[in-house]
């Protein structure tokens, strides 16, 4: 890896999400590293991961709205998911 590498920009920029997002990890615009942060953080604090495959996430009625209706959906299709549901 090289010494000086600068984090990418698009990854910094603050994204709006949109209703159904907001309500899992608020209404502000944030970057995206902020926002999976904030994503996990619900997922692990309601304890929606499989407990027998921890790639699996389980949704709630508001990740259901995030995750096109689907009841478990796996972490990369999560993450194809949820930038449905953000503005830059």
């Amino acid at each position: 890896m090289a010494k000086n590498k600068k984090p990418n920009a698009a990854f910094m920029r603050p994204v709006t999400p949109d209703a159904a997002l907001a309500a899992v990890v608020g209404a502000d615009p944030l970057p995206r590293t902020e926002l999976t942060k904030k994503l996990w953080d619900y997922i692990k604090s309601n304890d929606l991961q499989n407990p027998s495959n921890r790639r699996e996430i389980i949704a709630d009625d508001k990740l259901k709205a995030v995750f096109d209706g689907k009841d478990k959906v796996s972490m990369f299709e999560m993450t194809k998911l949820v930038s449905n549901h953000v503005a830059s």
